[in-house]
């Protein structure tokens, strides 16, 4: 069996891997910073018992030994007070009381780690008699500072302490360096040091931080795993209230939450439930009501049509006889044929917005120049536009006019677009412009009329809605036209947009991917009313 161990490129996506984590999971990021907060207190409670713990043990060890210290030095006087007076006899006199003291110093102290002792010579007397120096032979001499032999020999009346380090068998060791004053019979002045190794208390101390930290990250864990229990009991129900909303955005209105309990999460679970309920209820009544109104449409239509054919059989032989009538009879004939061209478009556009509706188009796509084709069918409308005064422009930019499109939605849109620049621009100048870029071909249709205000901009793809209801309509439109063109582009997965402004004009920006299946992120032409004399690059015209 063989180990894999993980590739440097997966340990440089951990930071965005937990961020990813901390962002999508609510149950870890309860738990981190659950685990993070805990860790901090467990800290500083721990930083704090350490320290109160390790300066109570020094204070009680300090008491200890300044205890000792204490006894011992009296001890030491005492037997040197007992000396005689005798000069003759004296100096092995001092000799042998300096080694009881030295012997009695070293049985009335306790320290577990062991004390050295010194007795060293005040400097800077002249008396008859001394003794020698005398140190324990792991004494550290070193330790031994001069600020601390010159306060002991200054100041005689009291004990005199110093933190030291020492060197042992393990190692480097706490200790502590008591120095105090010994008054020797005809020998003058001398200096008794104490050094009381420390280890022991380090050592305690040392275990009972260790036993600190133990537990402190046995407390974190446990914290961490009573969170997750506890988070997983919370977050269970709400995950599970995601998931099934998640289903019913989906259509899948039948899915419920189970409820069980009567606490504050079940509670929950009934509302959310009943909340679907109310909406499943909706969403199938308005369902079948669309259903039934794209029936009622889609059956009218057809039905229409028969009637219709047969009304226009009539109103042909009508229109092509009105030369035989009289004036009124003539002007009726001829209204008679534009108003049935009109009722066969309506009933062509209701036909095709049901079958918008029911999701029933389909596109018929296949390569196709954009320019030949935007050409055609301007030519169409040239002489619509010379009878109401204005003239089209075609201005094509950029290099990639071919794309998939369905020729004859294409054609629709674009007669939709030109018919209302010609029914709004007040027979001012109309242009059209084409350009593209590698992902998409854009064409955008300017009119130079009265505009619009911007709630009504918003509008202008709503059915048969006007922003002028007194307007009359001079090319027949059916008020279908802009919706249908807006539901044919967003078919070839692109986009129709609409910018106005009152007393400069309007333009609509058709853009469409140059390949199927391709999603677009920006158009080749800018969404922005043309100014008087500006083209659409924003340069001179």
């Amino acid at each position: 069996m063989r180990l894999s161990l993980p590739s440097v490129g997966s340990w440089r996506r951990w930071p965005s891997d937990v961020l990813g984590l901390w962002r999508s999971s609510l149950e870890f990021r309860t738990i981190a910073i659950t685990v993070i907060l805990s860790g901090i207190a467990v800290t500083v409670i721990g930083a704090s018992i350490s320290i109160s713990i390790g300066n109570n043990v020094y204070d009680q060890r300090r008491a200890q030994i300044e205890s000792e210290s204490q006894r011992a030095t009296v001890l030491a006087q005492g037997i040197f007070d007992s000396a005689t007076s005798s000069e003759d006899n004296n100096q092995v006199e001092l000799d042998s009381l300096q080694n009881q003291a030295q012997s009695a110093i070293l049985s009335s102290t306790s320290s577990p780690g062991g004390t050295s002792i010194a007795i060293l010579r005040t400097p800077g007397q002249s008396t008859s008699q001394t003794i020698q120096n005398i140190a324990s032979p792991d004494f550290p001499n070193s330790s031994i500072s001069r600020e601390m032999r010159s306060a002991v020999a200054r100041d005689s009346d009291r004990l005199h302490f110093q933190p030291v380090s020492l060197t042992t068998s393990a190692g480097r060791a706490p200790g502590i360096a008591v120095g105090s004053t010994l008054q020797v019979p005809t020998a003058g002045q001398y200096e008794l040091y104490l050094v009381y190794d420390l280890s022991d208390a380090q050592k305690t101390l040392d275990f009972m931080k260790q036993t600190l930290a133990i537990g402190s990250i046995a407390l974190v864990l446990l914290i961490a795993v009573i969170t997750y229990v506890v988070v997983r009991l919370v977050v269970a129900p709400i995950r599970q209230a995601a998931e099934t909303s998640q289903l019913i955005a989906a259509g899948h209105l039948e899915e419920r939450i189970p409820e069980a309990g009567r606490d504050v999460v079940a509670t929950l679970g009934r509302s959310f439930n009943g909340m679907a309920d109310v909406m499943q209820r909706q969403i199938e009544q308005l369902a079948h009501l669309s259903r039934m109104q794209q029936m009622f449409v889609s059956d009218v239509s057809h039905e229409l049509r028969t009637p219709l054919t047969t009304i226009r059989l009539a109103g042909d032989v009508l229109y092509g006889n009105r030369g035989d009538f009289d004036p009124v009879s003539h002007r009726t004939a001829e209204l008679l044929h534009t108003q049935i061209d009109r009722f066969e478009m309506l009933l062509a556009d209701l036909l095709e917005i049901s079958r918008f509706d029911a999701g029933a188009v389909e596109l018929e796509t296949e390569p196709v120049p954009f320019v030949s084709l935007v050409t055609d069918s301007l030519a169409e409308f040239e002489p619509l536009a010379a009878e109401a005064g204005s003239t089209i422009t075609l201005n094509a930019r950029g290099g990639f006019f071919e794309a998939e499109a369905d020729p004859r939605r294409l054609r629709r849109i674009l007669r939709n677009l030109v018919g209302n620049a010609i029914e709004h621009g007040e027979g001012r100048p109309i242009t059209v412009t084409i350009d593209s870029d590698a992902d998409a071909v854009a064409i955008a249709v300017d009119d130079h009329g009265v505009g619009l205000r911007a709630e009504h901009a918003e509008r202008v793809f709503d059915r048969f809605w006007r922003a002028d209801p007194s307007r009359r309509r001079t090319i027949g439109g059916t008020g279908l036209g802009l919706s249908i063109s807006r539901e044919d582009a967003i078919l070839h997965g692109g986009q129709l947009e609409v910018a106005s402004e009152l007393g400069v004009g309007t333009r609509f920006v058709l853009t469409l991917p140059r390949r199927r299946g391709v999603t677009i992120t920006s158009s080749p032409i800018a969404l922005a009313v043309p100014q008087p004399g500006v083209d659409t690059e924003g340069g001179p015209a």
